[in-house]
């Protein structure tokens, strides 16, 4: 058998039923994986006395004949979901030293379902941002390189811990976020499959809140199956989550047929940006010609309201950053700033805040204040909730007149070279979200899949967006086009 760390999920499950390798063994591979990629910056909290001790607990399952899917095999979590006993900082240097009591809803979940976790995973700091920059931990740094160059290129963001450990098979996969596209920007850019649900699918609960009516979980894995695998794990109705949708949740990998015919895809004329790099716009035609000849429709169709996407999302978004992070004080965990004598309360919530939140964060938390204020409420958060309605009714004109899946690019480019984009305006940085934001808004589920290379040998994605609760159809679109694109392509071992 190949080295176990490089198998899928479906491929590691097929051999622990068999009795071809162990958990045990899976886990230690993964392990060693971890220990010689320094390099990649992607696992920042490593547990492997956990991982051991789940991993001979899922092979004393797996011999009992008692193992649901995800038994005995070795994921990584992203940072920003609470585990307990473990570090839980969200990249932040103001939850330094918290170690919850609790575990969140989805990692107790894929626990419950016998997965053993090998660690927590880089991240944005509270997921804010594009290409993993503003991390405490310093940057996740992508396993694909340019041509020949050596230039270290960004995992994206705010997943790009997970995408870069996917990738590099440092686990054969990973929980992510999702809040304006941090789980399908970093797939795309780094050639792994990445979904994220309809809002409401995963519970939000012990997931460090970034924007509450956005952030959403899911998987991040190799390839279609395996994102269809970790999904049904994830999801779930959970009373401690208000926000969470009380549906059964289907076997998706049983829906995962190929077949897509006398489907309807609609392909957005609104996305056609100006400046669009030609092979991105290559990419997408590619893409669209693809499922035409697996059978499906390609139909032109209109989202009017997509070019307010942006500036929308960049209100809602940091308004409820601010509201969410305004527990970030010093008092009851996490970062205490030391004070001088005389300093009061107020010092010490201003120091903390100084000292604990990066650049990114302070500039959010402070726009976000900025438009919550009384003078300004009505001109910029409400008028956003009142176009974000308008964008989200695009999405319903459009499902409701037979379109089944919408076709659109993931990324305006490749990867980009870390520190290339954080000296320029941060409205560039924020353009990278341009084709991910709009899901988010209107709640919708989003999957992207990797379907080719640029000219310097990195891997672009495009991505599927779906009706609301129907994940296992568009996991059966984007398997017909992962197989169409036949993507098989894996970054040189350079770390």
């Amino acid at each position: 058998m190949s080295e176990l760390n490089t198998l899928t999920l479906a491929q590691a499950r097929d051999a622990l039923r068999k009795g071809e390798t162990t958990s045990v063994a899976l886990t230690e591979a993964c392990l060693a994986a971890i220990e010689g990629a320094g390099a990649l910056n992607a696992f920042v909290h490593k547990t492997p006395e956990i991982a051991l001790e789940r991993a001979r607990a899922a092979d004393a399952r797996l011999q009992s004949g008692d193992a649901p899917k995800m038994c005995g095999l070795p994921i990584g979590i992203k940072d920003l979901f609470c585990t307990r006993g473990v570090p839980s900082q969200a990249a932040s240097r103001i939850l330094e030293g918290f170690k919850p009591e609790y575990e969140s809803t989805v990692s107790q979940q894929l626990a419950d379902a016998g997965a053993v976790m090998l660690g927590k995973l880089n991240m944005d700091e509270f997921a804010m941002g594009s290409s993993n920059e503003t991390s405490c931990y310093g940057n996740a740094v992508n396993p694909w390189r340019r041509g020949n160059e050596d230039t270290p290129l960004t995992p994206g963001g705010s997943s790009g811990g997970s995408a870069a450990a996917v990738a590099a098979d440092l686990c054969l996969a990973a929980t992510g976020t999702d809040t304006g596209g941090s789980i399908r920007q970093p797939a795309a850019f780094t050639g792994i499959t990445g979904i994220k649900p309809t809002y409401g699918r995963c519970s939000r609960w012990g997931i460090v809140a970034f924007a509450s009516s956005l952030d959403q979980a899911g998987p991040m894995t190799k390839d279609v199956r395996d994102a269809a695998i970790m999904l049904e794990a994830m999801c779930g109705h959970d009373p401690k989550d208000s926000t969470s949708a009380d549906l059964a949740v289907p076997d998706f990998e049983a829906m995962l047929t190929g077949d897509i015919r006398g489907k309807k895809i609609g392909i957005p004329r609104e996305y056609r940006m100006d400046g669009m790099p030609a092979e991105i716009e290559k990419l997408w035609t590619d893409g669209a010609a693809m499922l035409k000849e697996a059978g499906a429709q390609i139909v032109d169709i209109s989202l009017p309201h997509t070019k307010y996407a942006l500036p929308t999302y960049y209100v809602i978004a940091p308004a409820e950053a601010s509201s969410n992070l305004a527990r970030y004080d010093g008092v009851r965990y996490g970062h205490r700033a030391k004070l001088a004598k005389g300093d009061g309360i107020t010092e010490m919530y201003e120091k903390t805040r100084a000292e604990g939140f990066g650049h990114e964060v302070q500039r959010r938390v402070m726009v976000g204040t900025y438009v919550l204020s009384a003078g300004f409420y009505d001109a910029y958060y409400n008028r956003a909730r009142k176009v974000r309605t308008l964008i989200k009714k695009d999405f319903e004109d459009v499902f409701a007149a037979g379109i089944d899946a919408i076709l659109t690019p993931a990324t305006p480019s490749a990867a980009f070279g870390l520190g290339e984009m954080t000296d320029a305006d941060p409205v560039q940085m924020y353009l990278n979200d341009v084709f991910t934001v709009t899901v988010n808004l209107a709640g919708l589920p989003g999957v992207a899949v990797p379907a080719g290379l640029d000219q310097q040998g990195l891997p672009l994605g495009l991505q599927l967006i779906g009706r609301p609760w129907e994940e296992g159809d568009l996991l059966n679109t984007a398997y017909a086009l992962e197989q169409a694109a036949g993507f098989l392509a894996k970054p040189g071992k350079w770390w």
